[in-house]
């Protein structure tokens, strides 16, 4: 039997919370993989579709996948800052991929100014999730750094912590 009151009030607003979370989340992963179905057979723009309500929700996955498509030019004209614009939503939210990603945009100077200790920044994140690509591309960029530009860019790392959706 749940409490009465306040207390009980907060527990059945928590079940009411997970419950929507239970209902909502094979949904939501339905819709991503349709968006991956329409992707796979070609169908850019279905895939778009499918997407962006769940990038724009926060999912992460969703963030990276239509970071894809504006990078690439698929279902959309290609626009690199788009693409950095969701890459660093998925990244911010701790998303190995789309750190590595932005890292590499940031070297190149791709859809954002080129900026070595940011690349280095969000290289270092991925590569702090045991990948060894972005590792290797981070210590490839920093040997090319002043020393002053790696403790900027270990400083941003030391104080960064990952949002929420």
């Amino acid at each position: 039997m749940i409490a009465k009151g306040p207390v009980g009030r907060v527990l059945r607003l928590a079940g009411l919370v997970l419950l929507c979370s239970l209902a909502l989340a094979p949904g939501a992963r339905a819709d991503f993989g349709e968006g991956l179905a329409a992707y796979d057979r070609g169908d850019y723009r279905a895939a778009l579709k499918a997407w962006r309500p769940l990038a724009l929700a926060g999912d992460a996955e969703a963030q990276v996948a239509l970071a894809s498509l504006y990078a690439d030019g698929l279902g959309v004209a290609r626009d690199e800052a788009e693409a950095a614009r969701w890459y660093r939503r998925a990244a911010e939210r701790g998303d190995a991929v789309a750190q590595l990603n932005l890292g590499e945009f940031f070297a190149k100077g791709s859809g954002v100014p080129r900026d070595v200790v940011r690349a280095y920044f969000w290289l270092s994140l991925a590569a702090a999730q045991g990948r060894v690509w972005p590792a290797l591309l981070r210590d490839e960029l920093g040997a090319g750094m002043t020393p002053a530009q790696v403790a900027e860019a270990e400083g941003l790392i030391e104080a960064w912590r990952p949002s929420r959706p």
